[in-house]
């Protein structure tokens, strides 16, 4: 197999799909890999680490697309990456398919094998692709939140712990997922006042283990929600519906009632975002400010910090590349995991929640294998 590793194009995207060690294990497993020049760079990884680790360095995306036939990414494939997609490409990258019917419409179009990394699972139902980046972004968005407040960004003037003799901000977290554990871990680091929200009796109860009665745990009724979220200071969305577009929890008519000067952060934002007024921002220009409430929503949070989250992403990423790279069908006949993960195939959208979001028809896996 040729994998093919093109540099992402999506605005202030530094991470890349497979690091140099990543590398060596593909090419040690008998395959090869085309690198675009340069894709490493925000990594700190010049063509030269790739090289001394066995790869080909290809000029532009274009060569990439060509000579390879499975495309390792981190990002959803943009507009011009798609028109490169050919039908015995294996497209393997995170693709948040259910609010992106434009994406999905030319996936389809391609007629490529497109295995997303969201849906990939594991024997416990987790979703072990997912949760690195999960855990990333949790973190960042105290961070981002803690930001936001600051009056200089159009927030309220608050700093997140307080100080002695004066209160902490009030951090309301809406899912205690993956995401909604590491968000609660770094508000607590930071001394704020938390409350987590949840509809898993099982998951409150291990948050309130876990963080020893340092937190508040309620179960998400609209009535929790509402007057939890109109009396908060930051608000983090960190709900999640696999492979289904993120249920928007927080009205606009919530957001009118919201404080001027607090903040909501849409970590769910890739997935279409949990408050109503949410739109994806970038890197560059994070935060709008809708009713006085300051809203932070980049789609790709974790491209931040880019060493860190490239490095956990291949961990995680690594034994499904070796095991698609041996040969994908063979891999998605034999690993139900893997075969939770094929969102598009043949021109047909395998993953039921994607084909119920956008109203397409559904193809069961097996099925479109077959085909």
């Amino acid at each position: 197999m040729i994998v093919g590793v093109p540099t992402e194009v999506k605005n202030n995207e530094r991470r890349v799909g497979l690091t140099p060690t990543s590398v060596r294990e593909v090419v040690k497993g008998g395959h090869e890999v085309v690198v675009q020049s340069g894709a490493g760079a925000g990594i700190g990884a010049d063509d030269s680490v790739y090289l001394a680790a066995g790869a080909k360095i290809a000029p532009d995306a274009a060569s990439v697309f060509d000579q390879a036939t499975m495309i390792v990414k981190v990002k959803e494939p943009q507009a011009g990456e798609r028109a490169m997609l050919r039908n015995d490409h294996v497209l393997f990258t995170y693709l948040h398919l259910a609010p992106d019917p434009e994406q999905a419409r030319d996936l389809i179009a391609s007629g490529a094998m497109c295995i997303a990394y969201e849906t990939v699972t594991d024997d416990q139902g987790r979703l072990p692709l997912l949760a690195p980046m999960s855990q990333v972004a949790g973190r960042m968005s105290i961070q981002a939140g803690a930001s936001a407040l600051e009056a200089t960004h159009g927030g309220a003037g608050l700093l997140l712990g307080g100080v002695p003799g004066v209160a902490p901000a009030k951090v309301v977290i809406i899912g205690g997922g993956v995401v909604g554990k590491h968000a609660t871990e770094m508000a607590i680091g930071m001394g704020a006042n938390v409350t987590v929200l949840d509809r898993n009796l099982d998951v409150l109860a291990e948050l309130d283990a876990r963080f020893d009665a340092r937190i508040t745990t309620l179960y998400s009724t609209t009535d929790a929600l509402e007057s939890t979220v109109l009396d908060a200071d930051l608000v983090i969305g960190a709900v999640l519906v696999k492979g289904a577009r993120a249920p928007r929890l927080v009205t606009a008519d919530m957001v009118k009632e919201m404080r001027a000067g607090s903040v909501l952060v849409d970590v769910a934002i890739d997935q279409g975002g949990a408050f109503e007024t949410s739109h994806a921002t970038t890197h560059e220009d994070p935060t709008y400010i809708v009713d006085g409430v300051v809203h932070y929503c980049v789609a790709n949070m974790p491209g931040g910090v880019p060493r860190t989250s490239t490095s956990a992403l291949n961990n995680a990423t690594l034994p499904f590349v070796l095991r698609l790279a041996d040969g994908p069908h063979g891999a998605l006949l034999s690993d139900d995991h893997i075969r939770n993960g094929l969102n598009v195939m043949n021109g047909e959208v395998t993953e039921p929640a994607v084909a119920e979001a956008l109203d397409l028809p559904y193809v069961q896996p097996f099925e479109a294998l077959k085909g």
